[in-house]
């Protein structure tokens, strides 16, 4: 059976490092595979229009690299989106904007196999999943399942409050600090809120590290920011956003040239 490579390395104790992809086309994909630098891509769907079909042909393109595969899903559609991720051949999902508990309880049982053990509500519909592998037995089918890896964005304030149950829950395997919802969840503009962002996101951490969850960030600049994390004992690492980059292209290069074509006679 095709294994799931996050959590391969989180059971090796490996650290990882991924990128952030919001296009639909594999070939995307294919670009970050060539590279040969990164472990798996996320893609980021909260924020990007796609379909079944997309997500098939992403976790192919990523399997012909052997990297894996996550995606960001929207609260209100998460558990459909997430069921659909994972049979279309995604081997990790990161939930957003969960505040207490119970709704991140909630989940986990969406995505956990239906069966004693776990008691989760998952059961066994025929598609593709990792590596194309519709036909397995019912136990392996639970032990793929339950591979699946389970990120939590900690993006609200009430999620912070409540950041010690959250990460006691069996099940989550990771959490992930977002400065620009917390910051709204609090009333105020992140630009306002940074020093009680940080603040917060340490808090994450060392909360995590307690409980046997991992902790992931985000860096989207200069690469040697990612040093304050590793002092923080961060080893899973998220780096750049393909929209990002493109933007910064646009703005900076397409400036440039702008100014030299403005001056043509």
């Amino acid at each position: 059976m095709k294994e799931n490579k996050l959590r391969e390395l989180l059971r090796a104790g490996k650290p990882s490092l991924g990128t952030r992809v919001l296009s639909q086309w594999p070939m995307v994909v294919e670009y970050v595979g060539t590279s040969g630098n990164f472990d798996y891509i996320e893609y980021v769907a909260e924020y990007s229009p796609f379909d079944q079909y997309d997500l098939e042909n992403i976790a192919r393109a990523c399997e012909l690299h052997n990297m894996g595969s996550m995606i960001k899903v929207d609260f209100q559609s998460r558990e459909y989106v997430a069921q659909k991720a994972i049979a279309s051949g995604f081997q990790a999902i990161l939930f957003t904007d969960h505040k207490t508990p119970d709704e991140v309880r909630a989940s986990v049982k969406a995505v956990k196999a239906d069966e004693p053990a776990t008691g989760g509500r998952f059961g066994f519909p025929n598609r593709r999943y990792i590596g194309c592998q519709p036909y397995i037995s019912q136990l392996e089918h639970i032990k793929r399942v339950n591979d699946i890896v389970l990120c939590f964005m900690i993006e609200k304030k009430e999620a912070m409050d409540n950041i010690e149950e959250i990460c006691s829950i069996p099940g989550v395997d990771m959490v992930q600090f977002g400065p620009s919802d917390y910051s709204m969840s609090m009333g105020k503009n992140k630009a306002d809120a940074a020093e009680e962002c940080k603040a917060a996101e340490r808090r994450m951490i060392e909360v995590a590290l307690k409980h046997g969850v991992q902790p992931r960030c985000e860096i989207y600049g200069n690469p040697d920011d990612v040093k304050y994390y590793l002092d923080l004992g961060v080893r899973h690492v998220c780096f750049g956003d393909e929209m990002n980059v493109y933007s910064k292209f646009l703005r900076k290069e397409g400036g440039y040239m702008r100014g030299i074509v403005d001056g043509i006679k």
